[in-house]
């Protein structure tokens, strides 16, 4: 069977913004407080950077039990519910907030539109941690619709007061697919200025769309909790072109590329380049010769870190 001949790399692929402050964050909590510094939850979805944070030091944990009195504490870029807050305060931790800035966004016009009697219906996947932040912004009055039919099920307390927010991390074409169900339901309901999806999952999105006209095959790099990446996995199959997520290199199996000429390669928000960078060599090992990258928007998005971690 002819084995790979060239790889073409997704523009923009990996690292947003928000995971870059979010590692950073606790990057700098380590060297200023010293280890251990506590997060709760994975500070983003992939295996590679959680590892080598514990290796530096930071301790990951889901309940906040099992953060000792006056420890510091950083909340993972997904972002907390207010009762995680509240009992954050009560016990007197440390606490940096690593939330990424486009879900606070997504939380701040929640409180804003509540306050003015809004319900609202998040598009989003029932148990990830964004969707819990959100929807944990308010102690009742927000629905959550996973997919089209989940449409009909929602029974919001009542319609004139009525919003719709998203999970940041979802399909484009999936969300589009549900708002418009939402909106035939739902004809007067509010709608977010801008999208929700945050702008680097629409670009890796896009991304992904031109690169599967040129492609046999396509590579994700991203850890199997990782929307985002999951999300560009599936899309590249939708568009036709076989699809695989790897964690790392060594997953990577010589029998996808068998008969496969050009290789697609992206990574998930989430995927450090370094990576991106192993599945390179192991396809040119399994023959591959080129590489090459499309071109793509270059991303320039900076946050600012909290204060107190600032140089």
């Amino acid at each position: 069977m002819a084995a790979p001949q060239e790889i073409l790399l997704a523009e923009p692929r990996g690292f947003c913004a928000g995971v870059d402050r979010a590692i950073e964050i606790v990057e700098r909590a380590l060297a200023r407080f010293g280890a251990p510094i506590y997060v709760r939850h994975e500070i983003v979805h992939n295996t590679f950077v959680v590892n080598d944070l514990k290796s530096k030091g930071a301790i990951f944990i889901e309940d906040l039990d099992e953060v000792p009195p006056g420890a510091t504490l950083v909340f993972s870029a997904h972002g907390v519910s207010k009762a995680v807050q509240a009992e954050a305060a009560a016990r007197g931790f440390h606490v940096f907030d690593a939330t990424c800035p486009l879900v606070s966004k997504v939380h701040i016009e929640v409180a804003k539109l509540a306050r003015e009697g809004y319900e609202f219906i998040m598009i989003g996947h029932k148990g990830h941690p964004e969707v819990e932040g959100t929807m944990g912004q308010l102690d009742h009055g927000i629905h959550l619709v996973e997919d089209v039919a989940g449409v009909a099920q929602v029974q919001p307390g009542q319609t004139e007061r009525l919003a719709v927010v998203t999970q940041t991390t979802l399909s484009v074409d999936d969300a589009a697919e549900i708002m418009a169900a939402i909106k035939a339901r739902f004809p007067a309901i509010r709608q977010p200025k801008q999208q929700d999806i945050c702008y680097a999952t629409q670009n890796r999105q896009d991304a992904v769309k031109m690169l599967s006209r040129e492609v046999d095959v396509m590579i994700v790099v991203g850890s199997p909790t990782s929307s985002n990446s999951n999300r560009l996995a599936e899309l590249a199959r939708k568009l036709g072109v076989p699809s695989y997520m790897v964690d790392h290199a060594d997953e990577l199996k010589a029998e996808w590329l068998q008969g496969k000429t050009r290789v697609g390669l992206t990574a998930g928000a989430s995927a450090p380049e370094v990576l991106v960078e192993h599945v390179i060599e192991r396809i040119k090992e399994l023959g591959a010769v080129a590489v090459r990258k499309m071109d793509g928007i270059v991303e320039t998005v900076k946050f600012p870190l909290p204060k107190g971690l600032k140089q």
